[in-house]
């Protein structure tokens, strides 16, 4: 049986979206935030030499870390732009304020009071995004002040007049720019289209794309890389996305029912049946970014401390450099900490994107139930018990896609450059697709929503005339 909603998605057409002008200015907003983020990429941090910076970080210790932040910054990264830091302190903010709302009794105290609390918590998450974000942005600064670069076959310091005033302005730049796109992102959310802090990653990875598509044509020009590696790569694309597609969209509908009610005049209403769906991968993106921001924090601080004592001619620590090798890109103690800690992510996070108790209770105020389940805790511990088993699956499916392609490209005895393999990695097509798929979701309700303003306005108008 086909639901309203459903009829009315299907006659979503262009005629409808030319008249939805409130979505029209939704995504004119949208597209003006995602044209000044990808300005402010460009804009570099005052007092850096940025060739300079890019000869240091091509023979970096950070490998694989320096690509993956500059893959989720659009490549802001290499040319030290104020949104080098993107929205990776916001989210490691968010990864802390989330484990703190499960072990501290008053931030469970204002997560319990509704939007007031959660408006609380959100305030308590922008401050340590500002902690966060100073913190890395003072090592950053710290870091490249020691730093020199051949450029042209003459030596050339990375900071042109290093200092205090340096340091100062470099935190000041890079923590503004990453406050800024936060506050942007909030804005994209609230009037704009989709969740706005996956739009700015979602436009950065994008944004490098046609990037790395060259530098793999330009392997293969070079004998690089052989025809055949090219068609596998395109082959595991396609395969990855479409199998994304599937999953993404893939649903446990849940039958509800509504008990029949005689109202006065012998009028019989109710007895209708309605559909719980619950997703495959409920969490959605946010497992692998989360492990992401998490595993960049200890290696940062690694690959900082390296740099620091290899810079004036120092002996690096062997017990770091074992273990900064150990979790560099493509090794196995990276792969294996990262699919663990999706899985981890994944049964982490669904409780606070679906809460069994607030749903079952819900029905339970709507005279639902589920058939063969009793209102109330039964239904809750039966929604929890059909979630587990779906977030086991799901997590599964999300370590598959971000895991196995970086085992496959890692071996590929880097034939393929890191930047390269990143931006056309699981978790890059996971990122591009689920935001894409939500992102025309939204479009599609605010198209819906406005069908149903026209028919109601419509049938007033009707019953006007009469």
């Amino acid at each position: 049986m086909v639901s309203a909603s459903e009829q009315l998605a299907r006659n979503v057409s262009w005629g409808t979206f030319a008249k939805a002008k409130e979505l029209q200015q939704r995504l004119l907003f949208t597209l003006f935030v995602l044209i000044l983020y990808r300005l402010g990429t460009f804009i570099p941090v005052p007092g850096v030499n940025v060739q300079a910076f890019a000869e240091t970080m091509n023979g970096s210790n950070f490998g694989g870390l320096f690509d993956r932040l500059n893959m989720f910054a659009g490549g802001a990264v290499e040319r030290m732009a104020v949104f080098a830091l993107n929205v990776m302190p916001y989210i490691s903010a968010s990864i802390i304020m989330t484990l703190m709302k499960g072990s501290i009794p008053s931030l469970k105290e204002l997560d319990k009071e509704g939007q007031q609390g959660r408006k609380q918590i959100n305030q308590y998450t922008r401050y340590l995004t500002v902690f966060l974000a100073a913190f890395q942005a003072y090592a950053i600064a710290k870091a490249l002040q020691g730093s020199t670069a051949s450029v042209n076959g003459e030596v050339v310091p990375v900071v042109m007049n290093p200092g205090l005033f340096f340091e100062a302005s470099t935190v000041i730049t890079l923590v503004g720019g990453t406050m800024l796109l936060m506050w942007l992102g909030e804005q994209v959310t609230a009037r704009g289209v989709g969740n706005g802090v996956s739009l700015i990653i979602f436009a950065g990875i994008v944004a490098e794309l046609p990037r790395a598509i060259g530098q793999v044509l330009q392997l293969n020009q070079s004998g690089g890389l052989s025809g055949g590696s090219i068609a596998f790569i395109i082959f595991l694309f396609v395969a990855l996305s479409v199998l994304i597609v599937f999953v993404e969209r893939a649903q446990r509908r849940l039958l509800v029912q509504y008990p029949k009610r005689q109202m006065a005049g012998g009028k019989t209403f109710g007895g209708e049946s309605s559909f719980l769906p619950l997703k495959l991968n409920t969490p959605g993106v946010i497992p692998p970014i989360f492990a992401s921001a998490l595993i960049m924090l200890p290696t940062t601080a690694g690959g900082i401390v390296l740099a620091n004592q290899t810079q004036n001619g120092g002996e690096a620590s062997e017990w770091l450099t074992t273990v900064m090798a150990w979790l560099g890109y493509g090794q196995n103690g990276y792969l294996i900490l990262y699919g663990l800690l999706i899985v981890f992510f994944c049964f982490f996070y669904v409780p606070y994107v679906f809460k069994p108790e607030d749903v079952a209770d819900n029905l339970r105020k709507n005279g639902g139930f589920l058939p063969g389940v009793r209102p109330g805790e039964a239904t809750a511990n039966r929604l929890s018990y059909v979630l587990s088993r779906l977030t086991f699956i799901g997590a599964l499916y999300v370590a598959f896609v971000c895991v196995v392609p970086e085992i496959v490209i890692a071996r590929s005895a880097g034939a393929i450059p890191a930047s390269v393999a990143m931006l056309i990695g699981g978790m890059s097509l996971l990122i591009i697709v689920s935001v894409t798929l939500d992102t025309v979701s939204q479009i599609q309700s605010h198209l819906i929503a406005h069908q149903y303003e026209g028919l109601i306005k419509k049938s007033r108008m009707r019953r006007k005339k009469k």
